[in-house]
């Protein structure tokens, strides 16, 4: 079977690859659709389990809320840093952890929820998996609370079964969004942004060979290009008039480059801010409703800095703005 390359990596020498310093992504085990016979869809059945931080999670949690969905899908958010070396079952490890303090803050997140989605109040994500005889520990995990089972965890294709079932599983949203176009153009914008967009951001800022992360910061940078021109002809939306599933795939990463990616990753060759198309784009989906609301930049800099070497979590930018501020000022840019 070929792979989609805009939903998973190529697994070829995947091995081979990590051994000389690559970043490659694994492949989610669980791909299972609402619709299919023992996943009906059907109001308050099915639950999310997120962390805010994670660019995968944010955008099921754009989905659901852009689709009208926040009622009819319960979620719970994981704690943003992740377990340590102290940790009983394991370091690295995804937990629901309402109590424990950001270092950015100073305080608990008020976003982190206990685990509710199982009725067993599991401390990690891995727990969730374990139930079912998986080794897995990822999130977005999408969950059916009446089978008690793990239906997938793979986000592309969750967005698309919300988009495709989101009247039956009880939208409130009449003017809900078509996420999915039957476009060719869709498929190939899908491909590129997750090819050098989304996973290419991790394979610069995850990979350890000098030439893997140049030839991933070229091909980002080129991509920004591209979209910066596709959107110059005033055009609101990546396709057009309408904002569909490009759009929302190509949101949390531009929404993480100035504050966190162009350091953490090392995507240093430009801010969004310097493209003023992509920047003024930015801001309109920015504030869609139920947008603002679905992100947290503080999760993303606790979870991305916070485990760094050290874990100091750095506290700009603060010009022109501090952000996610500065996503309510599409002039910026000007």
């Amino acid at each position: 079977m070929s792979t989609d390359t805009s939903t998973e990596e190529s697994q070829t020498h995947a091995s081979a690859r990590r051994a000389k310093g690559e970043f490659v992504r694994g492949v989610s085990g669980f791909r299972h659709a609402i619709g299919d016979p023992e996943f009906p869809p059907e109001p308050g059945r099915y639950h999310l389990f997120v962390a805010l931080n994670c660019p995968w999670c944010h955008r099921v949690k754009l989905a659901r809320a852009v689709l009208g969905l926040e009622d009819a899908i319960t979620l719970d958010v994981a704690f943003p840093n992740r377990t340590g070396d102290d940790d009983p079952v394991g370091p690295n490890l995804w937990q629901f952890a309402p109590d424990k303090v950001a270092s950015l803050t100073g305080g608990t997140l008020p976003e982190c929820t206990p685990e509710t989605g199982t009725g067993e109040a599991l401390r990690l994500a891995k727990q969730i998996y374990r139930r079912e005889g998986s080794d897995e520990q990822s999130v977005p995990i999408l969950y059916d609370k009446v089978a008690g089972r793990i239906v997938n965890n793979e986000s592309a294709e969750i967005i698309r079964m919300l988009d495709a079932h989101a009247e039956a599983l009880g939208s409130t949203r009449a003017d809900r969004p078509h996420l999915v176009l039957e476009d060719p153009s869709l498929a190939e914008l899908n491909d590129l942004i997750y090819t050098t967009i989304n996973n290419g951001a991790y394979k610069a800022g995850f990979s350890s060979d000098q030439q893997v992360y140049a030839n991933a910061f070229a091909a980002y940078f080129d991509t920004l290009e591209t979209l910066e021109k596709r959107l110059s002809d005033g055009r609101p939306y990546l396709l057009g008039d309408a904002f569909t599933e490009a759009d929302l795939r190509l949101f949390p990463t531009l929404y993480r480059h100035d504050p966190v990616y162009y350091v953490r990753m090392k995507l240093n060759g430009a801010r969004i801010l310097d493209y003023p198309h992509l920047w003024c784009w930015l801001c309109r989906v920015y504030a869609l409703a139920g947008v603002a609301e679905a992100g947290s930049l503080i999760h993303c800099r606790q979870g991305y800095f916070g485990r760094s070497w050290n874990g100091v979590v750095p506290l700009g930018p603060m010009k022109p703005m501090s952000y996610p501020e500065a996503y309510l000022h599409p002039e910026l840019a000007g």
